[in-house]
């Protein structure tokens, strides 16, 4: 079960249930006990049911908040992040792309 998935299935998993949600809830909402059985099933039966590896079946459910999560994830700015703590941001992302750049990552 993730939220990220073009990063859970770039790491090549087995099976895979694709629920999404911000990240972190790939359970569902906190305190709704009922949505996290039903995805919990979802991944259970997909255990039992995928035909091949690296199987990704999405879950159809929909976010209780709506979409609107989605705006302050995807995008080139990250809003949550001021000052200092965006800077850091900004420079670890800059390492990462050359030590990828090197084949170190």
């Amino acid at each position: 079960m993730g939220t990220a998935r073009d990063i859970v299935e770039h790491c090549g998993v087995a099976r895979f249930l694709f629920v999404d949600f911000p990240l972190g809830s790939p359970c569902g909402a906190p305190g709704d006990g009922d949505m996290q059985r039903r995805i919990l099933a979802m991944a259970l039966d997909l255990l039992e049911s995928a035909e091949a590896p690296r199987s990704t079946v999405r879950a159809d459910l929909q976010w209780p908040g709506g979409e609107a999560w989605k705006e302050t994830v995807f995008t080139e700015a990250q809003p949550f992040l001021e000052g200092e703590v965006e800077s850091e941001w900004l420079k670890q992302k800059a390492l990462y792309r050359e030590l990828r750049a090197e084949g170190k990552v």
